[in-house]
């Protein structure tokens, strides 16, 4: 429970992602924050507004784009899309990634996020 100015609020407090989430011609670009070599992975790991992106933690190590098909399994299976409807635009080596999700309109993007963060 979430006190404030002396009001009691009940539920979850909504962020909001919409800087990290951006409309292409082919669907939403997503920008994430990869920690690559976690204990567990994890798709939406939180959302650090400063970098305006949301987290991802994989398994595998940051070498030889371990960490970026794991990116990539872990964003299928949470949207429900095939893997090659999803393609890293910018960031492969970086862990700030900018990821296309072909065929997914933002709204749509925004709705499977907003219950998970």
């Amino acid at each position: 429970m979430v006190v404030k100015a002396g009001r009691q609020i009940t539920g979850i407090f909504m962020i909001d992602i919409t800087p990290a989430l951006s409309p292409s011609d082919g669907g939403t670009i997503l920008v994430l924050e990869v920690s690559a070599g976690s204990k567990m992975a994890s798709f939406p790991s939180g959302y650090n507004e400063w970098r305006r992106a949301i987290g991802c933690t994989v398994r595998a190590s940051a070498s030889e784009g371990k960490a970026n098909r794991e990116v990539i399994r872990i964003l299928a299976a949470f949207f429900d899309i095939p893997k090659n409807r999803i393609s890293i635009v910018a960031g492969a080596t970086s862990p700030m990634k900018r990821v296309l999700l072909e065929g997914m309109e933002l709204g749509d993007v925004k709705k499977a996020l907003a219950p998970a963060l």
